[in-house]
């Protein structure tokens, strides 16, 4: 099972101690966004879990306790940094900050096990092609030499987006191929490698690939581990990545980002963190008396799998 940390929220920045927390006691309870009632319970059991993907625009909250987890574990880190400002980005760090954390992290878990996001891509009248050109190309040349690699993508115009920034400029074709090609100049410049997420078009003329940004191959290298050949399905529309398991939930991020999708509305996000326990199995509030709890199906997709823990061995406190 690939264990998700967070699609859905940035856990690393703002639940970081939940997060230790659960690792400690070996399990972690999460609500079904459709039917919230029922409830998943995952065991966190190192020979349970075949690899962490992290994804974060501040990884700053986790570093000093990350060995924790990165000792035991097969991890793989998505650092976002997107060069927007506190219009777009209301709290997430500056360029600057973002880069030093990056370089910290890279320096921690190796640059094999990082990519840098550059996305969601989207155009304003002052977020405009010269913006994202210069943008681009001054974190490419700070990030190189910590990453294994750099993910973008284009904005998807959800219906509330609409909604929450009236100012984005929807692209045209032209658009995305102009994006893509100053892209893909400036990281073969820098001998970085560049790929597209979630995409229908190829743009390898480019020398950009186009492929999951989460899947078992590039986990398998970064961590020298060997899966078995398994169709990556993906979760929306052109994306081809292998099933994780999110551990997150949704209406608990405190960014701000104007472009989420994983908020109704930024006041919501604020609203929920108040029944945050950190010492609670599940991220918000806790289990209730109508809850349905069951237990995860917690497949492996390695080709040999871990070690069956000791009869005596149920939680992690022995990492601890």
């Amino acid at each position: 099972m690939i264990l998700d940390v967070s699609s859905r929220t940035d856990i690393p920045q703002y639940y970081s101690k939940w997060l230790l927390k659960r690792f400690e006691e070996g399990y972690v309870y999460v609500r079904n966004p459709m039917f919230p009632e029922k409830v998943s319970k995952i065991e966190l059991r190192e020979n349970l879990i075949d690899c962490i993907t992290f994804v974060s625009k501040n990884y700053r909250p986790l570093i000093p306790d990350i060995h924790k987890i990165t000792d035991h574990y097969n991890t793989y880190f998505f650092y976002t940094i997107t060069g927007y400002k506190e219009d777009i980005e209301p709290n997430v760090p500056s360029i600057d900050e973002s880069i030093d954390t990056l370089m910290e992290l890279s320096n921690i878990v190796g640059r094999d096990r990082v990519a840098w996001r550059y996305d969601p891509v989207l155009y304003t009248s002052y977020y405009n092609l010269q913006y994202h050109k210069q943008c681009f190309e001054y974190i490419t040349e700070k990030v190189n030499n910590y990453i294994d690699r750099c993910i973008f993508s284009f904005v998807d115009l959800y219906k509330k987006l609409e909604r929450n920034m009236p100012e984005i400029i929807p692209f045209t074709e032209k658009d995305k191929e102009d994006i893509a090609k100053n892209l893909g100049e400036i990281a073969d410049r820098y001998n970085m490698k560049i790929q597209s997420c979630a995409s229908d078009v190829d743009y390898g003329k480019y020398n950009i690939i186009k492929g999951a940004c989460r899947n078992l191959d590039l986990f398998g290298n970064a961590n020298n581990i060997k899966f078995k050949d398994i169709k990556h399905k993906g979760d929306r529309l052109h994306c081809h990545c292998i099933e994780t398991r999110d551990i997150g939930q949704y209406d608990t991020c405190l960014n701000g980002c104007k472009y989420c999708y994983a908020n109704t509305n930024p006041k919501k996000a604020f609203e929920n963190i108040r029944y945050h326990n950190p010492n609670s199995p599940i991220l918000i509030g806790n289990l209730k008396d109508n809850d349905m709890v069951t237990k995860a199906n917690q497949k492996s997709f390695l080709k040999k799998p871990y070690r069956k823990p000791d009869k005596n061995e149920t939680t992690l406190d022995k990492f601890f």
